[in-house]
């Protein structure tokens, strides 16, 4: 990521009152800075129209390291300050950046690091087994943990309260109706109108971040594919991405093809079965059936082609485990010239549906300024102004050797939500018609390459939700030791609890459903 003339002149600015030191890495730009200036230096970033995009930590030797990605116009800087481990203490950025609060929350709770002046100082992903003055990614802690007994049940934890006249609680969940993972939501409201809206996620702590640690690039690949199942293009592509950074390897052009054509073969299966649930929650049903018949039959295809419905495990580090004879790729064409016949139909039917309007239109109200100031990426932002998509902003192979038109809606609203999904799916299916076109044979994965221990790579892809940040370090011996992924649901979830206010309670479930924010990528 070469140096831009905003990089330039926020730097000239900076000097004034920060130090900041260019750190050496292979295709990251990596700026370090003491740890007394790292709120300051949000602030300065705010200023400029920095967007704060992903924050974690990791634990080397003695020491603490802690990032945060910063983004502007397509180009990524990773900050970077170091504290001692015997008084971990960093001033927050959460302060300046609503987005930074639950990702300084996860790191306060797993490594004992305190954000002074953070504005919600609750744990976040701690749970009850999990014993005081004990954290889960400092390397003294076992993999197994130290369980004693049986885990008592989460039950105290502190949600805010609301207190007036007619003013009622309700909770929803952890546990639901349907195969969703367990999420709790606690509505305060007046009649039926939504007041405030708290989220309680993490019920599910997979200990993703840890189990990744030793392990081989090929079985990192394999975790980072179960993040988020239906993001497993997404998160192992970024994965690899990080890895193949580090260990200076640079994938076949066949293979950045293939990985192209499976990501948005993901993004359209998943847009479709979107925009069929959102009907469905508002009793559209003929438009789910449909939705669900399209996204049945394009999963059947993956099958058939790529040998899983939905593409697990088919990239690899260097390159991807699966071909494209021109079989498979005559029938990709013939399915999606069928697909977008269907959808002109289904669409034609949704717009004339009136009482569909009524529900969808001016529900979920997301404001460009709560999108901006949340740093809110995919669908969502795009249907709030956010004019930012990595594969046109930031292109990667074979990105770059295409025209990436992005679709935006600036009503913000739970049918601009629909609708950017819609013209998304069109701009796949000429995505992976222009990628087939341009399949020449080829290796389909290149030779690895140990890296030195130290290396470490940052990973940045479009997955279907948005931007998906992963950064991997190496240790010796060819062997992981940090792994830290970024869905996008980890910047979205909390831009549910704002757009849901002033609607009335039964419209909480379509609204929550064109966010479709993924429990498991937010919890670790």
């Amino acid at each position: 990521m070469s140096s831009s003339n905003w990089t330039a002149d926020f730097l000239s600015r900076l000097s004034a009152d920060i130090r900041v030191d260019r750190i050496d890495v292979p295709s990251i730009t990596l700026w370090q800075i003491e740890s007394r200036t790292w709120r300051r230096f949000a602030e300065l970033a705010q200023q400029q129209n920095l967007r704060w995009a992903a924050g974690w930590a990791e634990q080397l030797d003695k020491q603490f390291f802690v990032n945060s990605c910063f983004e502007k116009q397509g180009e990524y800087v990773l900050l970077r300050t170091i504290i001692d481990e015997t008084n971990p203490e960093l001033p927050s950025q959460a302060t300046v950046y609503p987005a930074a609060n639950r990702s300084e929350r996860h790191t306060q709770d797993l490594f004992g690091i305190k954000f002074v002046g953070h504005p919600d100082n609750r744990r976040w992903t701690r749970h009850q087994a999990w014993i005081e003055n004990s954290y889960p990614l400092r390397k003294d802690f076992p993999v197994q943990g130290a369980p004693v007994g049986v885990t008592p049940p989460d039950m105290h934890y502190p949600f805010i309260k609301s207190h007036g006249a007619g003013v009622y609680e309700i909770p929803v969940g952890p546990v639901h109706a349907g195969i969703i993972e367990p999420g709790h939501f606690r509505f305060q409201a007046v009649g039926e109108l939504i007041l405030n809206l708290e989220e309680r996620l993490g019920y599910v702590h997979k200990g993703i971040e840890k189990i990744a640690e030793g392990r081989t690039p090929e079985s990192l690949a394999k975790l980072a594919g179960r993040v988020s199942g239906d993001t497993t293009v997404g998160h192992c592509w970024a994965a690899c991405m990080a890895m193949e950074q580090a260990a200076g390897v640079e994938i076949p052009p066949r293979a950045a093809l293939i990985r192209g054509i499976l990501a948005e073969r993901e993004r359209v299966a998943n847009h479709m079965g979107d925009i069929g649930a959102i009907c469905n929650d508002v009793a559209f049903v003929f438009a789910q059936m449909q939705f669900t018949r399209l996204r049945e039959l394009w999963l059947r295809t993956n099958a058939t082609v790529f040998g899983h419905r939905l593409l697990m495990d088919k990239i690899v580090p260097g390159g991807v485990a699966c071909d494209l004879p021109d079989a498979s790729c005559s029938l990709i064409k013939k399915e999606i010239d069928e697909l977008r016949t269907e959808l002109t139909e289904v669409i034609l039917a949704m717009d004339l549906n009136s009482s569909l309007e009524d529900r969808l239109y001016t529900a979920g109200f997301l404001s460009e300024q709560t999108a901006t100031a949340f740093g809110v990426v995919g669908y969502v932002g795009r249907a709030s102004g956010q004019d930012r998509d990595v594969r046109r902003d930031a292109p990667y192979a074979p990105y770059d050797r295409v025209t990436v038109k992005v679709a935006l809606e600036n009503q913000g609203d739970i049918a601009s939500r629909v609708w950017i999904r819609y013209k998304e799916i069109r701009t796949a299916l000429r995505l992976i018609e222009n990628f087939i076109d341009k399949l020449a044979t080829g290796e389909l994965r290149s030779e690895w390459r140990t890296p030195e221990a130290g290396s470490e790579g940052l990973g940045i892809v479009e997955g279907w939700r948005g931007e998906i940040i992963s950064h991997i370090r190496f240790d010796a011996d060819n062997k992981i030791a940090r792994f830290y992924p970024r869905d996008p649901s980890q910047l979205n979830w909390p831009a549910l609890e704002k757009l849901v206010l002033n609607n009335i309670v039964p419209d909480f479930p379509v609204c929550n459903k064109s966010l479709n924010g993924s429990y498991s990528g937010n919890d670790l």
